[in-house]
């Protein structure tokens, strides 16, 4: 499957990528910011979500494009990050007109990691906002760094540190798709306990670790293996095309794209996990039939399957005692 130049959502022409990473907080903030409005929709199919506008996304819904995602570690507090990111497109200009004023539109998603050993005691006021604020200035196109980085900071797994990850494909007809997910599922991204990935079929190269598929998959690598009583859930991320498409039609590829989690995590969408996928287009390059839709819904699956594996793969332990080990810890 051919890929872009970088494996990254940033081959997407037009988008630019940004983190703040708190290592002392054990917890970051990610932007994906459009270079002009792209239109967006999404999914929730985790049963413990939180975000911001993402009702918005909805097919239904008036507002059809977004000026940039987050992804944000902090749980609930973590919601502050968009606001931060607001006030850095608001002062350059953008935003949805209403009258005379310009209001950014920027959906939001949050994952759970109050629990994995940083120092969330901050006081009065969260530290989102500025993360947010951080990450946006941050944001710029080319390379960005993986695992534990970002939105992906504080990330865990059942079993080994989870991270962000990305990954990018592109069409037959010579459209570009990528995935960026946070990678912070209740469930495993191993087959047991490693090295193997349940997402190793759709594995390009050795982007994570070359180690393929086991022998035999046994019962014992099929049985459930979560978090437990620490409940620290959700993987949440964006799959971008630049191929022209309507917002109901990301609201499809949104569900494919849960289709790649589903196949990279055992089990995801749980009841404590608060999956959420995002899609949108630049609208770069037109769509010549529906069958571009078809494969461009395939390719989400396989490459936010992929951006999750990496994700796990780059990821390093947090420096704190008893942090979650990294699967380089035993496999690197």
């Amino acid at each position: 499957m051919p890929q872009g130049p970088l494996n990254l959502l940033t081959d997407i022409d037009g988008l630019a990528v940004g983190h703040a990473t708190d290592l002392t907080l054990g917890s970051g903030v990610t932007v994906i910011v459009f270079d002009e409005p792209a239109t967006a929709s999404g999914t929730v199919l985790g049963g413990a979500p939180g975000g911001r506008d993402v009702t918005l996304l909805d097919p239904s819904m008036t507002v059809q494009q977004v000026d940039a995602f987050v992804l944000s570690g902090g749980s609930a507090f973590g919601l502050d990050a968009a606001g931060g990111v607001q006030s850095g497109l608001r002062a350059a200009g953008r935003g949805f007109a209403v009258g005379s004023v310009r209001v950014p539109i920027v959906p939001q998603a949050i994952l759970m990691d109050l629990l994995n050993g940083g120092a969330k005691d901050w006081g009065l006021h969260a530290p989102y906002r500025d993360l947010g604020y951080q990450a946006f200035e941050n944001a710029a196109k080319g390379a960005f760094p993986l695992g534990t980085v970002g939105a992906g900071t504080g990330a865990t797994t059942a079993n080994f540190k989870g991270g962000l990850g990305s990954a990018s494909a592109i069409s037959s007809s010579g459209h570009t798709i990528a995935a960026l997910v946070a990678v912070n599922a209740m469930g495993s991204v191993m087959v047991g306990d490693g090295p193997h990935f349940w997402a190793a079929p759709f594995e390009e190269g050795e982007e994570f670790g070359g180690r393929g598929q086991p022998a035999h998959v046994t019962v014992e690598d099929r049985a459930m293996r979560i978090k437990g009583l620490r409940l620290t859930a959700t993987t949440i991320g964006a799959v971008v095309t630049d191929c022209t498409l309507s917002k109901p039609e990301l609201h499809r590829l949104s569900i494919a794209a849960h289709d790649g989690l589903a196949r990279a995590v055992l089990p995801a969408h749980l009841p404590s996990d608060g999956d959420t996928m995002f899609t949108a287009s630049t609208g770069r390059r037109a769509r010549s039939s529906q069958a571009d839709l078809m494969e461009l819904c395939h390719l989400a699956t396989l490459v936010t399957a992929r951006a999750i594996a990496r994700g796990v793969f780059e990821a390093v332990a947090l420096p704190y005692a008893d942090a979650q080990p990294a699967w380089r810890d035993k496999w690197g």
